[in-house]
């Protein structure tokens, strides 16, 4: 990461050091301070204070009192501190007014969150999501939090895909939104042809979604090594090869999956799905981002099945291990219900959903589930539980699958033609008195078709 002084020269130490501020008046703010430092440390920022206050409601001129303003000021020049991130949303106003009472850079949690995506999105379309949401966010604040930026010429929150100038005018900044806007219009179209033909054939979906860092790339990784390499080994001597092929990043950090990932994995003989990887989820998510991922996260949406991953070992958001097993339940009932508002916002809430905890292989004790919900215990590490997760996607995607074989007439090849359609067909002969069609068909369209069953 390079930093540039006011003079745009570059200045060769290549972190920042931070202090955090959160404002304590709605609800408590531990898991979400915890996981602000855990989002510095994401963006390579060193947290070396932090700072939090009690107030009834915000200050509308700074967030946080003036006294405390006065106190933070002190420990900025005496920490050597560069940047000081808050916690809550702040305006254009605020960050301007906090920037001349404290001499440093100001930021938010958005910002930081949105820095974190510009540097991570790899794919054209991720690009264009992050800058969206940058441009988005920087449109409302175009008074007064200019002029903080406008004096520097890099650092945090001006990198990336939509990094711009922040006097370039507000009709410019339209412009470029509405060209976003259409782009990603364009690849949604894709998106939505892509879904109706997995739709019409049939084949059911699965997403991975959780908090961010909890092993859902992990478990796809282990999921499609286990079976790839099953399914190809009988012919071809370079399956495991194959199988890494086909792997998606997965990295011990904060957000190493911003582009869902589409894979076909095949668990046995006409059980196949579609399984999907998808961005991890933080409390407090800004709302821009997630407009601006909406189109791809809505596959969530259409999914027959969620398998919610939870990092069951007793590490905190921070990074740090956490001192009981209370902390740490206290910490995964925080991610669980982070992930789980972001499921209902995105209409997800009523999908079925199994519960996923992951790296069990670090747990010092499997969590106890309160949620209800299926439940199974994995490693993504080990491999261990990975078959009772195996049987639970059956159990729920393929149960109303009936194995068997149809012998259809001729006359009727408007059913041969339906059942294509809406079963697993492993194969299909023509023989003398018609199709004969073996796979797994939909309970249902058996029993209304067993007449024609050998």
């Amino acid at each position: 990461m390079l930093r540039f002084n006011e003079n745009n020269e570059i200045i060769r130490n290549d972190q920042y050091r931070a202090i955090v501020v959160g404002l304590q008046w709605k609800e408590d703010i531990t898991s979400s301070m915890d996981e602000l430092e855990a989002l510095c440390q994401a963006d390579g920022i060193e947290v070396v204070g932090r700072v939090e206050q009690n107030l009834d409601r915000p200050n509308t001129a700074t967030l946080i009192g003036s006294g405390k303003v006065l106190e933070l000021a002190e420990l900025v020049s005496g920490m050597e501190v560069d940047t000081v991130v808050f916690n809550d949303e702040l305006s254009g106003i605020q960050i301007r007014n906090l920037e001349d009472a404290l001499g440093v850079r100001v930021i938010d949690r958005t910002i930081l969150i949105l820095d974190i995506f510009a540097d991570r999105a790899t794919s054209s379309e991720g690009k264009l999501q992050v800058e969206l949401a940058q441009l988005q966010y920087r449109m409302t604040r175009l008074t007064g939090f200019g002029r903080s930026l406008s004096r520097l010429g890099g650092g945090i929150g001006t990198r990336g895909p939509g990094e711009k100038k922040l006097e370039t005018d507000r009709r410019h900044i339209e412009k470029r939104i509405y060209d976003i806007k259409t782009e990603l219009a364009k690849l949604a179209e894709t998106r939505q042809t892509q879904k109706r033909s997995r739709t019409k054939s049939g084949m059911p979906v699965i997403a991975l979604v959780g908090y961010t860092n909890s092993g859902k790339s992990a478990i796809m990784n282990r999921l499609i090594r286990t079976f790839e390499e099953q399914n190809e080994k009988a012919i071809s001597p370079n399956s495991s090869d194959e199988a890494t092929s086909k792997t998606v990043k997965s990295q011990d950090m904060l957000f190493a999956t911003l582009d869902t990932a589409h894979r076909k994995i095949s668990i046995g003989k006409g059980m196949d799905f579609i399984l999907i990887d998808t961005v991890g989820f933080v409390s407090r998510l800004p709302h821009n981002l997630v407009e601006a991922f909406k189109s791809t996260l809505e596959e969530v949406k259409d999914a027959d099945l969620l398998i919610h991953v939870v990092d069951s070992s007793n590490v905190s958001a921070a990074g740090s291990v956490c001192s009981s097993e209370n902390d740490a339940a206290t910490d995964r009932d925080f991610r669980i219900e982070v992930a789980n508002k972001v499921i209902r916002q995105l209409g997800a809430g009523n999908t079925k959903t199994l519960m996923a905890y992951n790296k069990i292989d670090i747990a010092p004790n499997r969590p106890i589930d309160s949620s209800g919900k299926d439940t199974v215990y994995v490693s993504a590490e080990t491999g261990e539980g990975i078959d009772i997760l195996v049987e639970k996607i059956k159990a729920v995607v393929f149960a109303d699958m009936v194995q068997g074989t149809l012998l259809i007439p001729y006359d009727r090849g408007n059913i041969a033609s339906y059942l294509c359609d809406n079963a697993r067909i492993d194969s299909m002969d023509y023989i003398e008195n018609g199709t004969l069609l073996k796979g797994r068909f939909k309970n249902e369209d058996f029993g209304r078709y067993k007449q024609y069953e050998v």
